[in-house]
């Protein structure tokens, strides 16, 4: 897949300190995180196992936990510091977090939920005008004054999503947002994701520990191990394209990629 270019624009830098507890099974563990990258302008994919510290990274960009030291910026503009005692709050950053559960807000429309987070030196009907350009965008434009718990999954996905870049984000973490939707859906947003990113020319940390996905969706790639960064380069260096005897229908990778694949027939 050949590079997309995109706008010089700041950078996220991210150091991140931080050692917590956690369960594992019946007992609580001690967990260390220790990473340090950056993420321009495009999608950057943190790829890695379940449990390595994907979640709590973008939790700690995002503003939501705070890390026991280290530094995460935009540009010039810092959002945490533990030497300078700088930590601003999650509202006040900027960041569009789409989360796997979507946590769209079930007492409000899809039209509501969408212009939740818009400036608020918006008109009431700019605002609603701007959710309801989004939705059709996004091809549920139907839903603008239905409530969550009608949509369908890829329904209340593409709502997240229109909720997500209508507040002109400065950067956006999405947390394993594509993992229960099937390949065609993936597929189709994958294309919304990559379009909007690129409108907006913003840094869009992605988490998943699926191949195809981090194939599909990346810019550039940082692997987690243990809490650690491992290795950093593009989807074609760090995750090779592969096929398995096993491997479903499902399973294969997404986007450009899915049209080099072979026909996989024995799916024991």
């Amino acid at each position: 897949m050949p590079a997309r270019p995109m706008p010089t624009e700041p950078k996220l830098s991210v150091q991140i300190r931080s050692t917590r507890a956690r369960k594992s099974g019946d007992r609580e563990e001690s967990f260390s995180l220790d990473v340090a990258f950056e993420a321009t302008p495009g999608i950057t994919i943190l790829f890695g196992p379940s449990g390595c510290g994907k979640s709590t990274t973008l939790a700690a960009i995002a503003g939501l936990i705070r890390p026991d030291s280290g530094r995460i910026a935009l540009g010039d503009d810092v959002w945490f510091d533990s030497e300078r005692g700088i930590n601003r709050p999650p509202h006040l950053r900027g960041v569009a977090f789409v989360f796997q559960s979507l946590a769209l807000f079930p007492h409000m429309t899809a039209a509501h939920n969408v212009t939740y987070g818009m400036d608020r030196h918006l008109s009431g009907s700019e605002k609603r005008s701007r959710a309801e350009t989004l939705l059709a965008r996004l091809k549920v434009g139907h839903l603008a004054d239905r409530r969550p718990a009608t949509f369908s999954g890829g329904e209340a996905q593409r709502v997240a999503l229109a909720r997500a870049f209508a507040m002109s984000p400065r950067a956006a973490l999405f947390d394993e947002p594509f993992s229960a939707m099937d390949r065609q859906l993936r597929k189709d947003l994958v294309a919304d994701v990559r379009s909007f990113v690129g409108e907006l020319a913003i840094p869009l940390v992605h988490v998943t520990h699926q191949r195809n996905e981090a194939r599909a969706l990346s810019d550039h790639v940082i692997l987690i191990e243990a809490g650690r960064v491992a290795r950093v380069g593009t989807a074609r260096e760090l995750l090779p394209q592969e096929v398995h005897r096993d491997m479903t229908f499902d399973e294969t990778p997404l986007g450009d990629p899915l049209q080099d694949m072979p026909e996989v027939t024995d799916r024991r």
